[in-house]
């Protein structure tokens, strides 16, 4: 056996350690290079990016930057885990969704999933999916004693959850295996609806003394922040509506006679997960970390063990290209997996377009395998832990989300703050702020703002069917608005969305698409960038780009445009060859008929020359793409 001398493992050791001014020092000179004159701590700002909440992510972090000791995986705070092993030993419980009303179908795909590696089912019942009466039926051939069942009854949890009960006694399961979760949660159907039902609340305390005092692994109550955050809301807004409900919860399941413990031990917290990685991660190690505190506060500092529900993203599901969803979701179920979640559901790629089909639920439930069996993400206790990013937005999130919190209690409890409208015209400033992003493609959605598919068929999916009082019942399946009165439904795709609605319904009635010529200028070492992205925005609006011929001047740009069969152009080429002939081209554009002559890019001392010329308006990245796409289809004439 060979052996190693000491140093044999020094690697760096003989390099001296560099310092963090150091590192500045070099990211200074080459901004400087750039043109920006910074210096020390300013130029790792520069390289700073702004998130919401108030929140940055800085270039580089070093040990000085974590905020203090995390604890251990299953005690308190519980920022990393619930649980002492973690996920090390079964991973987190892979639950699918059902929402489909006809009762024998839903039973279908049930068997389908749970022979096909899903551990836990979430049902919607009544308004939202299945009837109560039919309950029996969707769950017809499960062992109840082996899958858990988690309902989402909206308002009609009471019916649904004793319809629930007396299939296990009537199946022979034991009171002790029962497992899952109720669903009673009248908290989010006020944030949906707008509307409270007398009663429900106690109703809810009387399941959750039943199943503590009966049903030990049953839990009665969702605390569901998904409402919020479909509504728009940030990360940390997101944790301080959940906290402010758990804790309305505690002071309601107090009151009815269970112990702090108790009251505890009936509440499963629900999440999203997105395709933000790090902040899906961090979230939830600080959702666990703020009920420890206020289990503690409250006297009962071991019963702070938040048991989680991550659900990837309904807002950041497309309609077009849906396919890429699949990508997204595979990254929001990665990060509800490091960050610690009990249970974790994967939507099917086709959620935002009705009901979903059994080859996508497929893709879903085979997200978690995956992740669990393949790339064995469960065999690791808080992979993330450690590192100083995440510990250090773990801290800064919880902190922001407790602030929210706090403002929440002094207007009156999660119930008050959601009937004045606070809660409502915060979430609104925050999504407004956020869709002025999505509209300059700061936060670029594949498939929608970038590099869209014009040629591809849409996918068509059966449509989820209306609840009377408007809405999709306890869970909104796609865009649009909750109940009568309640918080929105917001989609990132929104904005475009509706630029490619007209599209599809010019195509439908004159056969072919809104055209925008792109007016190449010189070789395509010259223009092939700017054209591209020229290419890339236009067909984000549903307008299709025609690049033919290659390149255009000013003897035969007018007779090019108008065999495109477009009716506006877009000059695309370097700001050398702009110079040049830009002016001359705009103007043949316009003798030939363009409606508008769009200029990719800044158009720096020639502005006023190009604006005589004939150009409209100039196109450039971080602009307002969504106002310049709906100008041109308005100049289109499309309706």
């Amino acid at each position: 056996m060979t052996v190693l001398p000491d140093d044999g493992l020094s690697l760096a050791a003989e390099f001296p350690d560099a310092t963090r001014e150091q590192w500045q020092s070099l990211v200074a000179g080459v901004l400087r290079k750039s043109g920006r004159d910074v210096s020390g701590p300013a130029a790792e700002e520069a390289l700073a990016t702004t998130l919401q909440d108030g929140l940055s992510t800085r270039p580089l972090y070093t040990a000085e930057d974590a905020p203090g000791d995390s604890g251990h995986p299953g005690f308190a705070p519980f920022t990393r885990g619930g649980r002492p092993e973690g996920g090390a030993v079964s991973g987190w419980d892979v639950r699918q969704r059902h929402t489909r009303p006809d009762p024998a179908r839903t039973n279908e795909a049930v068997l389908a999933d749970l022979e096909n590696g899903v551990t836990s089912l979430w049902l919607g019942v009544g308004a939202g999916g299945v009837p109560v009466s039919g309950l029996a039926t969707a769950l017809d051939g499960v062992y109840l004693d082996l899958a858990p069942v988690a309902l989402d009854a909206g308002d009609a949890f009471g019916p649904a959850a004793r319809e629930l009960l007396r299939l296990y006694e009537e199946r022979g399961v034991a009171r002790h295996q029962a497992r899952g979760t109720l669903g009673a949660d009248p908290v989010a159907q006020l944030a949906r609806t707008g509307r409270e039902t007398d009663g429900h609340t106690r109703e809810a305390a009387e399941l959750a003394a039943l199943c503590d005092r009966a049903y030990p692994g049953l839990r009665a109550i969702s605390v569901d922040a998904l409402p919020y955050h479909e509504a728009g809301a940030s990360d940390a807004q997101e944790l301080g509506c959940s906290l402010a409900t758990g804790v309305g919860w505690l002071r309601d399941l107090t009151a009815a006679g269970l112990s702090v413990e108790a009251a505890c031990g009936q509440l499963e917290f629900r999440y999203a997960a997105t395709a933000d990685q790090f902040l899906t991660i961090a979230k939830l190690r600080a959702a666990r970390r703020l009920w420890a505190r206020v289990a503690e506060v409250c006297g009962a500092p071991a019963a702070g063990a938040q048991r989680q529900h991550a659900v990837t993203s309904p807002v950041m599901m497309t309609r077009r290209d849906p396919w890429v969803n699949m990508l997204r979701t595979t990254v929001a179920a990665l990060a509800a997996g490091l960050g610690g979640a009990d249970a974790v559901t994967v939507l099917p790629f086709d959620h935002a377009l009705g009901l979903s089909d059994a080859f996508s639920r497929r893709i879903a439930r085979n997200t978690s395998t995956i992740l669990l069996e393949e790339s064995h993400l469960g065999r690791v206790i808080d992979p993330a832990g450690g590192s100083w990013y995440v510990e250090r937005l773990t801290d800064e999130l919880a902190h922001a989300a407790w602030a929210w919190f706090q403002e929440i209690e002094r207007a009156g409890g999660q119930r008050a703050a959601l009937r004045d409208g606070l809660i409502g015209e915060r979430l609104s400033d925050t999504w407004r702020e956020r869709s002025e992003k999505l509209a300059r493609r700061r936060e670029p959605i594949t498939g929608v703002s970038e590099f869209p598919q014009l040629s591809q068929p849409p996918v068509e999916r059966e449509r989820v069917p209306e609840t009377p009082g408007g809405g999709h019942g306890g869970y909104a399946e796609h865009g649009g608005h909750g109940g009568r009165g309640g918080l929105p439904v917001v989609r990132r795709d929104e904005a475009f969305e509706t630029l490619r609605a007209r599209s599809d319904a010019h195509l439908a009635a004159t056969g072919a698409r809104p055209r925008v010529f792109l007016a190449a200028l010189g070789p395509a070492a010259a223009h092939t960038a700017r054209a591209t992205f020229a290419a890339s925005l236009f067909q984000a609006g549903g307008i299709e780009p025609v690049h033919d011929p290659v390149s255009v001047d000013a003897d035969t740009a007018a007779d090019a445009f108008t065999r495109s069969g477009a009716s506006v152009a877009c000059l695309c080429s370097s700001d050398a060859l702009y110079a040049e002939r830009a002016a001359s081209v705009a103007a043949a554009l316009r003798s030939a008929g363009a409606l508008r002559v769009f200029l990719a890019g800044r158009p720096g001392e020639h502005r006023e020359t190009y604006l005589e010329a004939g150009v409209d308006e100039f196109v450039v990245a971080g602009g307002d793409a969504v106002a310049v796409l709906t100008s041109a289809l308005d100049r289109m004439g499309v309706a």
